[in-house]
């Protein structure tokens, strides 16, 4: 074996450096891939939806998270069922492309005092 083969045989073997910082821009490759398919699933924005259309989503999905605002987001829920235990319904408003205060569906709160809890 020469001085030169000696090298080679050193050359093409990865060193467990290069093995390192290919698993970490392998790794860094699949995140940024999972990260951009999450962007298919943003906010449906509600100002850019008919009353109808939105009203429709709620109903469909049962509870719809929508974007309210540059700065907002609110969720929707269609019945008491996707609230806390704890929780009540009431009508949830909001601003659509045809109607500024469209009664979309339902909106999760806590009541202060709930029915029959003041004076039993």
């Amino acid at each position: 074996m020469t001085a030169t083969d000696f090298t080679r045989s050193f050359e093409r073997r990865p060193s467990p450096n290069t093995l390192s910082r290919k698993a970490i821009g392998l790794a860094l490759a699949s995140c940024a891939l999972l990260v951009g398919t999450g962007s298919a699933y943003a906010r449906p924005d509600l100002r850019q939806l008919t009353c109808a259309q939105a009203q429709n989503m709620v109903r469909d999905n049962g509870q719809v998270v929508f974007t309210t605002s540059n700065t907002t987001y609110s969720m929707f829920v269609s019945n008491r069922r996707y609230c806390d235990a704890r929780q009540s319904v009431r009508t949830q408003f909001g601003p659509t492309a045809d109607n500024p205060r469209c009664p979309v569906a339902y909106e999760c709160f806590e009541p202060l005092f709930r029915r029959g809890d003041i004076f039993d």
